[in-house]
């Protein structure tokens, strides 16, 4: 589930929860952000074309910068516990979105 938190200009505060199994949407990530994760323990990344491109574990605290990118991929919650975190997008325009879809 993702709530927005707060959009004030070009910056976006998003909340992102993910049961565990639960899957991100197909995304892209063309801006640059930085995540905070509050809860979890394993998340994967899979590539549209079904691959796995990582797998990693996660502890509440750890903060990522992350670059942008037109991957199309998807985040999954792998571990045992619900995952949560709290993302800060830097957009370019005020009415941007963060993760669009496929298109």
């Amino acid at each position: 589930m993702e709530e927005e938190l707060i959009r004030r200009g070009t910056i976006l505060v998003r909340r992102l929860r993910l049961a565990p199994g639960e899957a991100m949407p197909w995304h892209r990530d063309p801006f640059h952000r930085v995540t905070v994760v509050v809860a979890g323990e394993m998340l994967a990344i899979e590539s549209r074309d079904g691959a796995e491109l990582a797998r990693f574990a996660v502890t509440p605290g750890q903060v990522d910068w992350d670059e942008p990118t037109d991957r199309v991929y998807r985040g999954v919650n792998i571990g045992e516990l619900p995952y949560e975190e709290v993302t800060v997008f830097l957009l370019d325009r005020a009415d941007a979105v963060a993760q669009p879809g496929e298109g």
